[in-house]
Formats: structure tokens, C-alpha cells, sequence
């Protein structure tokens, strides 16, 4: 086992021993303090060695040791101790390796020194108090400045050595702020207010050392930063070279974990804090362009990524990055890229953070719950909302493209439904946010942006029956002078019919002789991600369904011109059928669908004596030993002055069948 010495005196070389720790390698980690000891991970292959070598104490170890490798991961401006551990390293020969800190953010409007001594001369001359955040081994030159016991507010870490050397320079306990950092924007421009900071002086310190968020926090508060520039660094690697290295020299594999994130809108304001946080401790980022440019400011490492296999090849491209954040626009569980991405990433810690969803807070501008509102993704795919609309009365759709809000108020009055209530949301939580709210009518003219979602609301639609919708709902008159109505399946028998089927959401069904199209239509709306052909060889009956499909804005079905079962060989499997009029050849057609699907589930409608025979033959002769045959008979009320007088309707043979699993016929 191989033998690495780390010296850890930055949040870099704390990530570099998380690293190791585990790993298949012997880690002796030297840190000046008990404190830093104290963060540093628990693991039998570390050994953490407390207090401060000089020249002499390092050459021994590494004489006594023989490590493999020394790693310098010291302060940037800890450059004795670097040139003690090169002397050391190069008198034993033990292989020397600097690990780097990256140069962090520009100092825009900065004052810029070279040493905390021309800080304080700078102060001296500016009047104002000041947060100090250099540490706590060289406050000596900021004591010599004219009432700096009043004006100057350090900040240290929370050990003893730290307020024992605030107390010896004279710094009384009120003005002392002792904490462990980074801190977050938020956390320093709280400070700097406090304080009533005017000033804020740092080190150049780098992404690791909060640099940029100390900028910025200064900016918030209205305060000038001094920036000490740090010493030109030792030729070296930075974290992500050196993880990179080890692994290459040494074997080594990263256990990454990944954080997959929902960011809400894309405005920041609707990050939640626990997303907020986890991107703060993330080493990288990964996502679509438009996310990442939604949560940019992190100073992160940052990886365009879009397809769910590109983002698992990203985080195995880079064992460097143990903690991993992976955004998601709106929340993890609603229309998003985590259901396909969670399965590729079995075998690795995850963690899935939930985010703020369009239609949360789109109901939220409107002002209304959601408890019962149905969800539909018109994003990237084709469809109408009319069914869903008809069905459940209030329905949330996420739509594609500035005409979007047009398109859906076109197919709302052509189905009659030009009274149903929109709201549109557009760029939610964005600057330029806009609600707009009317009826389809209104509205079928309004251009929207490509960010937009709309609630829509028809609670007196015909939808409320899931099955058997009134016949009134459908359009009868095939539109030629002189043509009598079509025949129409009365609505009782079509919510018999489709209990029968047994459809599924995906089912792909075949309406054979399908009339008015109003059992096609009922079978389309019951399964709306599947499709449904409807067979008809007149051409007036054809046009008719043509209308009726339009009318409740189907765009899953399908009619086909001409007659079972020569119609039916170009079209896809399929999983149900239904024969409704077989024009003299339902043998044929059952045998037609049994070859191109032996489990097709089927179910057929007689009226005649003779055609109920005949399908007690076929379902005998084709191997149906489960034919399940039940006669319908209905009378409907009929107001006769003072009276109802109840008139019967013919009576309706329903069959259905269906060959048990693996296709073959059913024995007798």
C-alpha cells in the first residue's frame, strides 16, 4: 500500500483528504492545530498529526516515514512552509507535489495591496471601520493605526490561540467575531451590516476561501473592499489535476455523490434554501444551458449536458468532483429529465432535491388550489387538451411555442367550448413575468412567450361521465342534402361496450364499422396516449366521424376508408378491437385480428338472431373457450301529457373474448 503525506492547511487539502480517506492508500495528514485536526474526516487510513514543523521536523518525518508522495496543500500565503517542505522533500528524496488553489474572481473596484501592512496604511489614511478578515497571526500592523480598537472588527477562527493573540493585540471580546468559514454571501453581508463595516479586508483568497462571495457581500453592503494579492504559487496541480493524478498513479476511484436539483422558474428568488445550499457545497455543476445559466454566480465548475446518458458520462469523466449537483428546471418529480436520468445512476449515492413547479406557482398567481387539477406536457409533443378538458374539468398544460395559446383556444371553440376559463403564465418569476386571464375566446388571438403554461377551466363540460356520453354530444347529420342520419351506438350500450373492453391509457384499437364515430370517440378520450383507427367504407359516415373527432379535438384518431378485413392489413397491432358492423365478413375479421395479434382483446355488437350465432360459432371455432356474451335490453322515458311511458329500444347482444396469455387457442 502506498504511503501519501498531506499537508493540509486549506479547504483544498480538507476535500484532498475526504478524498483519500477510504481509499487504498496509507494518508499521514499534518495540520498545525487541534482545530484542524478536528475537520479533518475519521478514517483508518488517515492519520492526522498535530502542531508546527519547521525544516528540521519535516526532513525527519519524511526520514522516518518514506512516504511515496508529499502533498503540499498549505496556505497560498504560507510560503515559508512550502520552501521548508521542497528542502525537506528534496534532503530525503521524497517526491514533492503542490496542490494549487484556483486563482478565484476579478477585484473590480478593489483596492489592491501586496501585505497586510500596506492594508493598514491604507486604512489609516480612509477613514470608517473595517471587517478583518485576514486571520489572526498578523494583526500587530493594523494595531498601529489611530483608534483601531473602535474602528476595526477581526474576524478569526473559534480557537483559543485565535482570541488569545485578538486579546494580546488589544481587541476587546465585542469586537471580536470568531466563526468557521467559508461563509456564504449572505453570511458576510449580514457581518459587514452588523459591524456597520465600511470595509472589508481579505486575502485573494480564492473560489476555496470564499473570495467571490466575500465580493459580493461587500457590494450588497455598500462597503470597498482592500484585496491582499497572494505570492506567486509554486509550479502545482489544482484540486481537480491532483484527484485526477492520484487516481491515474495509483488506482484510485471516486465515490461520487450526486444531488439531482430542481431550481424552480429560473429566476433565483425561487431556489429553495436546501437547493440553494447543496450548490454551495457542490464541486461542479452539471445541466442544460438555460439551467445553468439560471444558477450561474456559484462559481462552480460548469458542464452543458442535456440527455440523461451524457450527464452519467460527464461524472465519470471526472472523479476530481465528489459532491455533484446536477439541475433540473421546476421541480424533480413533474415532466422531468430525473425519471430517466435516476435509473442510469443505480450504484451511486444520490440524493433528489424537490424545486418549486410551474403549476404551483401558476396556480398560485391565479390565486387557486391544485389539489384536483390534471396535468397534460404539450412540450416537444403533439396533442389536444379537449379530452382531458372534457374529462376532469380543470387542466394544467405546459406548452411549446408563441402560438401555443392560440392553437388550444382554436380547438376549445371548435369543440364548443369557447366559455372555458384560461390563464395564461408567461416567464414566470422572471422580471418581465405576465398572467394574463380570460375565456377561449378572448384569448384566441393572444401570442404568448415560449416560457409559458396555462390552467384551464370547463367544471359543466359533457366530461363529467367517463363512459357513455349523451348522444346529443355527437353530430349525427352527414351534411348532404338529403342524407338520412347515420346509425349511431346508443350511449348505454357504449359504456357497456367500453367496460368490456378493458382499455388501457396506451391501447391502440381498431372501431370496425364505425358509424358516427361516437363509440371511436369514447375510445379515443379513454385512451389518450394510445390511438384509435376508426375502419368505415361510406364515405358520408367517414366524413361524419372526421367531424366528430374535431369536434372533441382528438388528435389520436384516425379514419381509414374501407372495408374489413382489407382495411386492416397496413395498419399498426392491435390491442383491442371492436366490430360494430362487419358488413357479412366477421369471420374474416376475426381472423384478421387474431393474425395480427392472437391476444387481441375483442368485443362486437349484434343486433340479428343469426349474427349472434355466428359469433358463438366463431369463438367455438377459433378457440375462444371464454366467450363472454350478455344481451342488453333498454327502455327510455318518453313524456306522454301528464305521463312517462317507458319506450324500448332493440335489443343489443354484447360479446366479448379474448385468448388467455401466449396467443394460443383456448381449449375446449
Amino acid at each position: 500500500m502506498c504511503r501519501i503525506c498531506v499537508f493540509a492547511g486549506t479547504t483544498e487539502g480538507r476535500r484532498l483528504v475526504e478524498f483519500l480517506s477510504g481509499q487504498p492508500v496509507s494518508v499521514c495528514v499534518c495540520v498545525a492545530t487541534e482545530y484542524g485536526k478536528a475537520l479533518m474526516p475519521r478514517s483508518g487510513n488517515v492519520e492526522v498529526s498535530t502542531g508546527r514543523l519547521d525544516a528540521s521536523g519535516m526532513r525527519a518525518l519524511f526520514e522516518a516515514r518514506r512516504f511515496d508522495a508529499v502533498i503540499d496543500a498549505t496556505h497560498p500565503f504560507a510560503v515559508e512552509v512550502s520552501e521548508n517542505l521542497v528542502a525537506a522533500c528534496a534532503a530525503t528524496g521524497t517526491p514533492y507535489h503542490r496542490l494549487n488553489r484556483n486563482a478565484g474572481d476579478a477585484c473590480e473596484g478593489a483596492v489592491l495591496v501586496d501585505s497586510i501592512e500596506a492594508a493598514a496604511g491604507y486604512l489609516a489614511d480612509h477613514p470608517g471601520k473595517a471587517l478583518l478578515a485576514t486571520g489572526s497571526k498578523e494583526l500587530a500592523p493594523y494595531t498601529r493605526v489611530e483608534g483601531y480598537r473602535d474602528r476595526f472588527y477581526p474576524r478569526v477562527l473559534p480557537m483559543r490561540s485565535s482570541l488569545e493573540a485578538c486579546e494580546a493585540a488589544g481587541f476587546s471580546p465585542a469586537h471580536i467575531l470568531a466563526m468557521q468559514g467559508p461563509f456564504s454571501t449572505e453570511m458576510n453581508a449580514a457581518m459587514l451590516r452588523a459591524v456597520g463595516a465600511e470595509w472589508l479586508v481579505t486575502k485573494a483568497s480564492g473560489s476555496s476561501g470564499g473570495f467571490a462571495e466575500k465580493l459580493e457581500a461587500a457590494r450588497q453592503a455598500g462597503a470597498r473592499c482592500i484585496v491582499i494579492g497572494r505570492p506567486a504559487q509554486r509550479e502545482g496541480l489544482d484540486y481537480a489535476g491532483m484527484v485526477r493524478w492520484l487516481c491515474g498513479r495509483y488506482g484510485l476511484r471516486a465515490a461520487p455523490e450526486v444531488a439531482v436539483v430542481g431550481i424552480g422558474m429560473g429566476a433565483r428568488d425561487t431556489l429553495t434554501f436546501e437547493a440553494d445550499r447543496v450548490l454551495r457545497e457542490a464541486d461542479c455543476v452539471i445541466g442544460a444551458r438555460r439551467m445553468l445559466e439560471a444558477v450561474a454566480g456559484y462559481g462552480k465548475p460548469e458542464f452543458a449536458e442535456i440527455t440523461p446518458e451524457r450527464i452519467v458520462a460527464r461524472i465519470g469523466e471526472h472523479p476530481e468532483f465528489r459532491r455533484i449537483a446536477v439541475v433540473m428546471s421546476g421541480d424533480t418529480g413533474f415532466y422531468s429529465g430525473a425519471k430517466r436520468l435516476l435509473p442510469l445512476l443505480s450504484g451511486i449515492s444520490v440524493r433528489v432535491i424537490p424545486g418549486l413547479s410551474t403549476l404551483q406557482v401558476l396556480c398560485a398567481r391565479a390565486q387557486t388550489g391544485w389539489e384536483d387539477v390534471h396535468t397534460v406536457s404539450l412540450h416537444g409533443r403533439e396533442g389536444s387538451v379537449v379530452p382531458e378538458l372534457m374529462k376532469w374539468g380543470r387542466v394544467f398544460v405546459l406548452t411549446d411555442g408563441t402560438d401555443a395559446v392560440q392553437r388550444i383556444c382554436r380547438d376549445l371553440c371548435a369543440a364548443d367550448m369557447g366559455a372555458a376559463m384560461v390563464t395564461v403564465g408567461e416567464r414566470l418569476s422572471y422580471e418581465d413575468e405576465k398572467v394574463t386571464r380570460g375565456t377561449a375566446v378572448e384569448l384566441i388571438g393572444h401570442v404568448c412567450a415560449p416560457l409559458s403554461a396555462m390552467l384551464l377551466e370547463y367544471p359543466t363540460g359533457v366530461g363529467a361521465l367517463s363512459v357513455g356520453l349523451p348522444d346529443e354530444a355527437f353530430l349525427r347529420d352527414p351534411g348532404a342534402e338529403g342524407s338520412r342520419p347515420v346509425p349511431m351506438t346508443k350511449s348505454e350500450v357504449r359504456a357497456v361496450d367500453l367496460s368490456k373492453l378493458r382499455l388501457t391509457e396506451d391501447a391502440l384499437v381498431y372501431d370496425i364499422g364505425a358509424g358516427t364515430g361516437s363509440v371511436s370517440v369514447e375510445l379515443a378520450l379513454n385512451c389518450p396516449r394510445g390511438r384509435v383507427y376508426a375502419i368505415e367504407c361510406r364515405e358520408e359516415a367517414a366524413k361524419l366521424i372526421e367531424r366528430n373527432a374535431r369536434k372533441f379535438g382528438l388528435c389520436n384518431l384516425e379514419v381509414v376508408r374501407g372495408t374489413a378485413p382489407e382495411a386492416l392489413e397496413a395498419l399498426p397491432v392491435p390491442s383491442h378491437a371492436f366490430i360494430g358492423g362487419s358488413s357479412g365478413n366477421l369471420d374474416a375479421i376475426v381472423g384478421a385480428l387474431l393474425a395480427k395479434n392472437p391476444e387481441v382483446r375483442i368485443v362486437i355488437n349484434a343486433i340479428a338472431l343469426e349474427t349472434v350465432g355466428e359469433i358463438a360459432e366463431i369463438a367455438r371455432a377459433r378457440g375462444f373457450a371464454d366467450c363472454e356474451i350478455v344481451q342488453l335490453s333498454l327502455a327510455r322515458g318518453k313524456r306522454a301529457g301528464r305521463y312517462h311511458l317507458m319506450t324500448g329500444l332493440n335489443p343489443v347482444t354484447i360479446a366479448s373474448m379474448q385468448r388467455r396469455k401466449g396467443g394460443a387457442p383456448d381449449e375446449d
